[in-house]
């Protein structure tokens, strides 16, 4: 049995193809079922109605005065309508049946006519047949078989005497073949003008196939140049916004996001390998210092370690914060419960208190109930306190506030009155391992992944995060969260 997909064409063009062809022949194919049902049924509901005319005029000429009175008035009555109906194959068959006698405009059928031994055995037989299912034919419409004139459709009724009954049966008989002819035409005009139409509909579906395929070969060229490391190319596309155009400027897109999202990891790694380096660097010069002394004393050698601890404290900080922004894409980062915002803040700024020599104060004007995840809010916080910390001189003043901004939406804001920062930096610090003028530079110990983190996790929050000027003087770095309900006011 040969495989079906060396059957099944490969090419999208031609699968198109033979679908619309496929669709095409049901389409057509349904259509002449109905018209052909459809057609016969009328036709052959029209003959049973002229059956019906015929045989009452029958019926009127055996019987003018609706009902008959001897079988020899019926007889001769019979006999003179046939012989004014002859009998052809567009014609009717009329018959009577009077006393065992037939009267008919067609003696053939009933083996009356002269000359009928000329005929062979089976046509005799044939004919033998049909007399004799005509003559015994019980009232009512029958389809019937008759030599040379194929089928025929019979009505029969009864003629009946008001003394004795029934003395006779009549019948009307007409040739279905221009039923057969009619829908032979049909079968041939449906035939006809499938074959001219399945042939432009193909040569059509191919052509439009090959337009609706062409953004898609090329769409697999590209992708093929990106899976060799180009990430230069895009589609372009032009023209109507349908189906097409709209997957090739998300296929653009991708691209644009994938190219990005590259430029990043190369950026990322270049950064997370200086900054592993620095540390490293100062722990093995730490320790060859240390080695040239064969016998150092303990004052060295506490030095040693203080500097040693300080940097692997460092490392494991910069380790953690990587790991970290390396699920900032898991949906398992934030898991949201109620917060009642004013205490949490406060517990953080009373915890942050002690670790600074720093004036610490609190704008709090968000009595209410945030739902968020608290340990990452948390840490976005102290993320911000610590950052303030950093770039802020002994004794200067940090301040934490918080308000609505309306639309369940919390705003967060840390102001310190350090050197503050540049407009052209305020973006850019949110960066990872960003470098920011020399008034904020990074002091020694930390990861330059803070405000980075704390942007991650109010992404994550469906949030948002800015650098701004503070009253203080200084900078102010703003989260605002949504998923805030403030405390109705007591009465």
């Amino acid at each position: 049995m040969p495989d079906r997909r060396t059957i099944w064409p490969r090419s999208l063009r031609w699968r198109l193809t033979l679908a619309v062809g496929a669709l095409i022949i049901l389409a057509f194919g349904g259509t002449l079922l109905a018209v052909y049902r459809e057609t016969d049924s009328r036709l052959r509901a029209k003959i049973d109605r002229d059956l019906q005319t015929a045989v009452s005029a029958f019926a009127s000429a055996v019987a003018p005065s609706g009902s008959a009175t001897d079988s020899i008035a019926v007889a001769r009555n019979a006999a003179r309508y046939v012989r004014t109906q002859p009998f052809s194959a567009s014609s009717r068959l009329l018959y009577a049946v009077v006393d065992h006698h037939v009267y008919t405009n067609e003696p053939d059928v009933f083996g009356l006519a002269p000359g009928d031994n000329d005929d062979t055995p089976q046509r005799r037989r044939q004919e033998t047949t049909l007399s004799r299912e005509l003559k015994q034919a019980p009232p009512g419409l029958a389809t019937r078989i008759a030599p040379d004139v194929g089928a025929l459709r019979v009505l029969v009724v009864p003629v009946e005497s008001i003394t004795v009954g029934e003395i006779a049966r009549i019948a009307v008989g007409e040739p279905l073949s221009p039923v057969d002819d009619a829908l032979d035409g049909i079968l041939g005009g449906f035939a006809i003008g499938g074959a001219i139409t399945l042939a432009l509909a193909l040569l059509l579906g191919f052509g439009l196939a090959s337009w609706f395929a062409r953004p898609l070969r090329r769409m697999a060229q590209i992708a093929a140049r990106v899976d060799a490391g180009d990430l230069s190319p895009r589609i372009d596309a032009h023209g109507p916004v349908n189906e097409t155009r709209i997957l090739a400027d998300a296929f653009d897109h991708m691209l644009d996001r994938l190219e990005e999202a590259f430029a990043r990891q190369q950026a990322f790694a270049s950064d997370a390998s200086h900054e592993l380096r620095t540390p490293l660097t100062a722990i093995r010069g730490q320790l060859e210092v240390l080695a040239r002394h064969p016998h150092p004393d303990q004052d060295e050698v506490r030095r040693v370690q203080r500097l040693v601890a300080a940097e692997v404290d460092r490392m494991t900080r910069l380790t953690e914060d990587l790991l970290l922004l390396a699920h900032t894409e898991e949906t398992r980062l934030v898991h949201r419960e109620p917060i009642d915002l004013e205490p949490l803040l406060a517990d953080l700024l009373a915890s942050a208190q002690p670790t600074a020599d720093r004036r610490f104060a609190a704008d709090l004007h968000a009595d209410g109930i945030l739902n968020a995840d608290r340990d990452r809010v948390t840490q976005a916080l102290r993320n911000l306190l610590r950052n303030a910390t950093e770039h802020t001189q002994r004794g200067g003043r940090i301040e934490l506030g918080a308000s609505p901004a309306g639309a369940g939406r919390v705003r967060i804001w840390v102001d310190d009155d350090g050197p503050g920062i540049a407009p052209a930096e305020r973006e850019r610090v949110f960066d990872r391992f960003h470098r920011s003028d020399s008034g904020r530079a990074r002091t020694a110990g930390g990861t330059g992944l803070g405000l980075a983190i704390v942007q991650t996790i109010v992404n994550a929050h469906g949030g948002r995060a800015w650098a701004a000027d503070s009253p203080l003087g200084g900078a102010r770095v703003v989260i605002e969260l949504p998923g805030f309900r403030p405390r109705p006011a007591e009465l």
